[in-house]
């Protein structure tokens, strides 16, 4: 058969998308105000390809809202498009311009969207002074990305989902390009799937146990216009938070890129990580898409119905911005509703993913006029889910319209819990009066998430993530250097709670680096042993830099990439970060299932957790200093396991000089042994189990000005 002499019959409206069958495909589309729908057949990817226009027919080939039909003899492969015709009321928040080529939302997988053109897709005049209410008669099907029939066959070797409990994990947050893009990673496939499955053995050595990502939905890497004022070289969006297509895997972080083979290729990553222990959490990015404003592109969710997916304002010409990015999504219309859980249970059946922490995640609370709602359908719905009852979902709970709501998602819902960050950056900084704070965040935050009967694994804690100063930079500036953002050093967070510690950026002082070595030793046991889950920002463990820039969502070159040799010149904090991830792997009372209770006769007639000063008296929580320290009781650790752990008396000094600290008496028939001290080198700073020094002369220590000391009873 010729290509254009496809048939045409009349097709189910169910499941939406495009659906391989053995003796063609069924095409499924959503549009409640188009008055015309057409499915555009390409004969392969290239711009002047032959192509078959098919107008559906709404007596025949609509059931509802939805459109649909059946190719026979269409395969795995084909590629295609959409166009909607409707009303133009810009006013009236209605925007179909026939000549627009259209994305299907839920496109398994896209070409060219690397070499496309934004401004190809304006569905208005850009010259016309009325801009967005004109309308463009240029036709850009030609031009537009395509989607692909995908065959979901793969070979999964009787893979599942690992999902692992929170409270058992360590998550590691980094970027598929950026971890082995730079030439130092030595991957023979960098910057892609492949490229994150060549570092798997890396990954296992440090001990994590997942990896989330940063979003590889397809997303567009070249619509920033900003400059690189150093180099010239034009910018571009490196983090991906701008999505295209939400079904599909991003194409250029494949070795392969054409004719869907991203797909297979993000599975084998999948697959190889879950071989190897480790779990993959998706970054998703809902709360916006690329479309941007009234002023953005057309090419899909805005030309298909714009006033159903978007939360528009009452002048229904323009757009609310909660996202800070130009649109919302209308996260609680019951038809976002639906795609976006189809979204997450087609990446947890088909690709096997094992959690999703949500960009902005307040937005999906908000209600269509743009309020935020007490019991949101769609935060409930994600929730509970039946597919998605064992993944995890991760929040980050607030948004850019003012919403600000850690410690308030309801049920299951973990959240990015930015106050252990600022609180333990104070309290390492030296802050006066913060101890406080730093022993709530150590005992899991319970100020946040005890009241509504979450648990202390509900807490995700870090210290950095992706949008900040990594760890190393934490130390290393007292200001942010964004310059080559192109803003003017204007973007990017200027409370940033670091400290350089004498000098603004890398230092030949020795005195300097050494004690910013021992800090980011003290972030990193800091998130070990406080109750919540941890996450590490990828390369903080040996140190990585983006010289200062805290906001690199465009800088998609060495300062983003990982530098390798970072590894063996900080190799003892490497091996720090490495012990200290299997020190908590190995102690159950790290990772408590329930929150402390401080209360006397608690399991075995001792508090699990009793707080001291440095005289080993009762602290005084309206000190201002930062010496303090923390006995916490192994027995019963793990509840639910019936299981018991080792005593810990654990010493903090955030101050600059040193501190005698008098210890308190070990369990009976029991001493206690030194396993951390962060004053020391390496490999001293951490010992194994068999190498712990004994300490059962003394009942004092030394903490050295900025340290921590662990002890354990044995």
């Amino acid at each position: 058969m010729a290509f254009g002499d496809f048939a045409v019959k009349e097709g189910k409206p169910l499941p939406l998308g495009a659906s391989l069958r053995t003796d063609g495909v069924n095409f499924s589309i959503f549009s409640r105000n188009a008055q015309t729908i057409t499915l555009v057949l390409f004969e392969n990817a290239a711009a002047d390809a032959k192509r078959q226009e098919i107008t559906l027919a709404p007596g025949k080939n609509r059931t509802g809202d939805v459109w649909h039909c059946f190719i026979p003899g269409l395969t795995a492969g084909a590629y295609y498009l959409y166009r909607a015709d409707g009303p133009f009321q810009p006013e009236k928040g209605l925007r179909f311009n026939k000549n627009r080529a259209l994305i299907d939302p839920y496109a398994k997988a896209l070409s060219n969207v690397s070499a496309w053109d934004f401004s190809g897709a304006l569905a208005y005049q850009p010259d016309d002074p009325q801009k967005d209410l004109s309308y463009n008669t240029n036709d850009n099907i030609n031009t537009s990305p395509r989607c692909i029939v995908i065959d979901n066959t793969f070979d999964w070797q009787n893979d599942r989902p690992l999902n692992y409990p929170l409270r058992h994990s360590i998550i590691y947050e980094t970027h598929v390009r950026g971890l082995t893009m730079s030439p130092t990673s030595g991957a023979e496939h960098p910057g892609t799937y492949l490229g994150v499955v060549e570092k798997i053995p890396y990954l296992k050595e440090l001990g994590i146990t997942s990896l989330e990502l940063l979003p590889i939905h397809e997303f567009y890497e070249n619509e920033l216009s900003a400059i690189n004022p150093r180099t010239g070289e034009k910018l571009k969006n490196y983090w991906g938070y701008s999505t295209v297509a939400f079904f599909a895997p991003k194409a250029s972080y494949s070795s392969k890129q054409d004719n869907g083979e991203q797909v297979n290729e993000f599975k084998t990553m999948v697959r190889e990580l879950h071989k190897a222990g480790i779990e993959v959490i998706l970054d998703v990015v809902f709360n916006h898409t690329a479309e941007g404003n009234e002023l953005g592109p057309t090419f899909s969710f805005r030309g298909l119905d714009n006033q159903i997916y978007y939360i528009l304002n009452d002048n229904r010409r323009y757009y609310q911005n909660y996202s800070g990015c130009g649109n919302t999504v209308n996260c609680n219309n019951p038809v976002m509703r639906g795609m976006i859980i189809d979204c997450l249970n087609y990446w947890v059946v088909e690709m096997h993913i094992d959690g999703f922490r949500f960009d902005l995640g307040s937005i999906l609370g908000r209600d269509q006029k743009g309020r935020l709602m007490e019991n949101a359908p769609m935060l409930e719905k994600i929730a509970e889910e039946p597919v998605l009852r064992h993944t995890k979902i991760i929040a980050e709970a607030w948004d850019a319209g003012g919403a600000y709501q850690v410690g308030w998602f309801p049920g299951r819902w973990a959240e990015w819990n930015d106050r252990f960050r600022d609180d333990v950056r104070r309290f390492w900084r030296g802050d006066p009066g913060t101890v406080r704070e730093m022993a709530t965040r150590l005992s899991g935050s319970s100020d946040l998430y005890l009241r509504d009967g979450r648990k202390p694994f509900h807490s995700i804690n870090f210290f950095a993530c992706h949008d900040g100063f990594t760890l190393k930079d934490l130390v290393t500036y007292n200001f942010k250097h964004n310059e080559e953002n192109g803003e003017g050093n204007r973007d990017g967070n200027n409370n940033n709670l670091s400290y350089n510690y004498g000098y603004e950026g890398p230092s030949l002082n020795p005195a300097i680096e050494t004690v910013r070595q021992q800090q980011m030793k003290n972030f990193i046991a800091t998130l070990m042993i406080s109750q919540g889950t941890p996450m590490l920002l990828g390369g903080d463990e040996f140190a990585r830099t983006q010289k200062g820039c805290n906001n690199a969502y465009c800088q998609d070159n060495e300062i983003s990439w990982y530098d390798w040799t970072l590894k063996s010149q900080n190799y003892g904090l490497f091996r720090f970060a490495k012990e200290m991830i299997a020190f908590r792997h190995r102690h159950q009372g790290f990772m408590r299932p329930e929150f402390y209770t401080g209360r006397e006769g608690s399991y075995n007639g001792l508090p699990d957790i009793t707080w001291y000063d440095e005289e080993g008296k009762s602290l005084d929580w309206e000190r201002k200093d930062t010496c303090f320290a923390l006995y916490m009781d192994g027995t019963k650790a793990d509840i639910l396991a019936d299981r018991d752990d080792n005593d810990f008396y654990i010493m903090f000094n955030a101050g600059v000089n040193d501190c005698k600290f008098i210890i308190c008496p070990p369990p009976a028939g029991k001493g206690w042994r030194r396993a951390v001290d962060t004053s020391l080198t390496s490999p001293d700073d951490i010992k194994l189990p068999d190498e712990q020094d004994d300490l059962c002369k003394t009942n004092e220590y030394l903490v050295r000005g900025r340290s921590i000391v662990i002890l354990l009873s044995k």
